[in-house]
């Protein structure tokens, strides 16, 4: 079973709320807010965007990638997740 089915609950939240910050730009632009205000919604929106991008990449390694190392070096799936989290902040 894939990761985003697993965590699909979570991940449709997160949709949800980043449909509800667009709506809000767009209520914004319609009136004609100042610039400060629609930088900042933008802003919400990005960091939104960025974190449901992080939850699936941070899935993604953790059920397609970790496995594959097999021991190796079972942390750096880990390591790779926290650099991707810091990057995406």
């Amino acid at each position: 079973m894939s990761h985003t089915l697993k965590e699909k609950k979570a991940l449709l939240n997160r949709v949800r709320r980043l449909r509800g910050q667009i709506d809000a730009l767009e209520r914004a632009l319609e009136e004609e807010a100042g610039c400060y205000p629609i930088l900042q919604q933008i802003s919400a929106v990005r960091g939104a965007v960025n974190g449901l991008m992080g939850q699936v990449i941070e899935g993604h390694i953790r059920e397609h990638m970790q496995p594959l190392a097999d021991g190796d070096e079972p942390q750096a799936g880990d390591e790779l997740i926290k650099v991707l989290r810091s990057y995406l902040k």
